[in-house]
């Protein structure tokens, strides 16, 4: 098994390698230029890790967490997304206290796209450890920082009817009077999910709650007029 170090450099030039030059100018300027890019799509992303993971193997324990880190800690935004596909890969074996490490990675460049993946990962991790949600997220919340909070507003996406909506309405109203637009997208986001489920609750939350920012109502009625 390679050492972190060395499995960094073995991902960066397996990717810089397949990566496309011309490409990345196009991702880089998508991204605002906030990171390099090798000029990878998504799928292709995937299929080179799935092909480390098998001839490389996955560290673990301590050695899979300094991976991730050194991983999420890279310029290039592709051997950002190869630290999630890592940890993807072997979250459900992981401990409760694995949770830490979604902490970090969710505050280390942080953008939508990797605060979003890792939003999916953490409602993974909450539906095998339940009794984590409240004491993690109320800290999250309290914490001020906006990428954490947007998980607290997002985790449960995909939980339907499972969805903890009280904790949920309580968290978009602590953060109403939020003016960062990737919080207001998240509260209407999460309300716009949950109206698949609970169309009159959804319903019933905004009417009652004017002080709502537009953006947010706007987002959350979106497939409730959408579908009549």
């Amino acid at each position: 098994m390679l050492n972190p170090q060395e499995y960094l450099q073995h991902v960066k030039s397996t990717f810089q390698a397949a990566g496309d030059p011309e490409r990345a100018q196009g991702q880089m300027a998508y991204m605002r230029h906030q990171f390099e890019y090798y000029g990878l799509k998504s799928p292709e992303v995937s299929a080179l890790s799935k092909k480390i993971f098998a001839d490389k193997g996955i560290p673990e324990g301590g050695e899979l967490k300094t991976l991730a880190r050194l991983c999420m800690n890279d310029e290039y935004r592709e051997v950002n997304y190869f630290a999630l596909e890592m940890v993807q890969k072997v979250q459900k074996k992981q401990p409760e206290a694995f949770i830490s490490l979604f902490e970090e990675l969710i505050t280390t460049r942080s953008w939508w796209d990797t605060v979003d993946w890792l939003a999916k990962l953490v409602g993974i991790h909450f539906k095998k450890y339940p009794h984590l949600i409240l004491p993690v997220t109320e800290r999250w919340m309290a914490s001020g920082h906006m990428w954490l909070q947007r998980v607290c507003l997002i985790f449960q996406l995909l939980y339907k009817d499972r969805t903890d909506s009280e904790l949920l309405f309580r968290y978009i109203l602590e953060l109403k009077g939020s003016d960062e637009f990737f919080i207001q997208k998240a509260a209407g986001w999460a309300l716009r999910q949950y109206s698949k489920t609970d169309p009159d609750a959804v319903t019933a939350f905004i009417e009652n709650h004017p002080g709502l920012a537009p953006l947010t109502k706007r987002e959350g009625l979106k497939w409730l007029k959408k579908n009549g």
